[in-house]
């Protein structure tokens, strides 16, 4: 199939376009030409964030379109209006965050979602391919960790526990997370325009289990080939913070797990990496291959003021 890549060069991009090109796929990656592309591409070059910038798009037609780095309706919206609905599938990356807050777990695709919630244009983008009658497929990740990951998660806590630094736990270290490797995703997304059964689905797509802030921390030390007992935990308390929010710690404070067996149902998927291996990926393909800097702990000082 005539496959176009909305951007296509960082982290969930590399896996996914490798195995597309695996497929025979003819792909055209949009991007801004900051990235070296993979060979058997086509690209185009343009910014997204303004109408002029997606001019290379006119008039262009494709069967499957696939948008990873749309964050609002206008900017999915902005992109069809120059293509044209795709033939086959509009695949989208959305994310578990659009759900509200709940007291049941784990959350599956029918749960309530939260006009509030910063992810809301993701939702809102969902319901408009519904609406608009483009056949579509939405991916509703929880954290995403592994190669290429610009998003400070699992290298918040290699940071800490390569350097020997304390390591802030949320209250008693009993909230629980999930986390799914990017190549998990990418098999599902590639896997999804095979399966008809797909068409116009919901996905949520993280690793089976969740762990608890504190099992987080062992496996991360793990990882990174550090006793978890030498680790320096400290606690903090999260009463007056917002369990939302991800500055001074990378992950939200309250619950969020969600379920993932209708996408091993309907794509017969499973994930590849459990959390033990998805960190130890992470570490020794990316991190550890870093430049050995201090790293910047300073909010760590607001987290465990109290």
């Amino acid at each position: 199939m005539n496959i176009l890549v909305m951007g296509g060069t960082r982290f969930i991009g590399p896996p996914l376009v490798a195995r597309l090109l695996d497929q025979g796929h003819a792909l055209t990656l949009f991007t801004r030409g900051r990235q070296p592309l993979p060979d058997g591409v086509e690209a185009l070059t343009g910014d997204r964030s303004s109408a002029q910038g997606l001019v290379a798009l006119e008039g262009r037609r494709f069967d499957v379109i696939i948008d990873s780095s749309g964050r609002t309706l206008a900017d999915s919206q902005a992109v069809v209006a120059r293509t044209g609905a795709p033939a086959h599938r509009f695949v989208y990356v959305s994310s578990a965050g659009v759900y509200a807050d709940s007291t049941l777990f784990p959350l599956d695709e029918e749960a309530p979602t939260d006009p509030a919630s910063r992810h809301a244009g993701k939702a809102e983008t969902e319901d408009w391919l519904a609406g608009e009658g483009i056949p579509f497929t939405s991916f509703r990740p929880t954290y995403i960790i592994g190669p290429g990951n610009y998003n400070p998660i699992e290298a918040w806590f290699f940071d800490r526990i390569v350097h020997r630094l304390p390591v802030p736990i949320p209250g008693d270290g009993t909230t629980i997370t999930q986390l799914g490797h990017v190549d998990d995703l990418a098999l599902a997304m590639a896997r999804c325009l095979e399966v008809e059964a797909a068409t116009n689905r919901i996905y949520n797509c993280s690793g089976r289990q969740g762990v608890t802030m504190l099992g987080l921390v062992e496996a991360a030390a793990r990882a990174c080939g550090v006793d978890p007992a030498t680790v320096d935990r400290r606690f903090f308390d999260t009463r007056n913070l917002d369990p939302k929010a991800r500055k001074a710690f990378p992950l939200r404070l309250s619950h969020f797990l969600t379920s993932v067996e209708r996408l091993e149902r309907e794509l017969a998927w499973s994930p590849r990496y459990d959390l033990a291996a998805a960190l130890a990926d992470s570490h020794q393909r990316d991190y550890a291959l870093r430049p050995a800097l201090a790293p910047d702990v300073s909010t760590d000082a607001t987290l465990l003021a109290g």
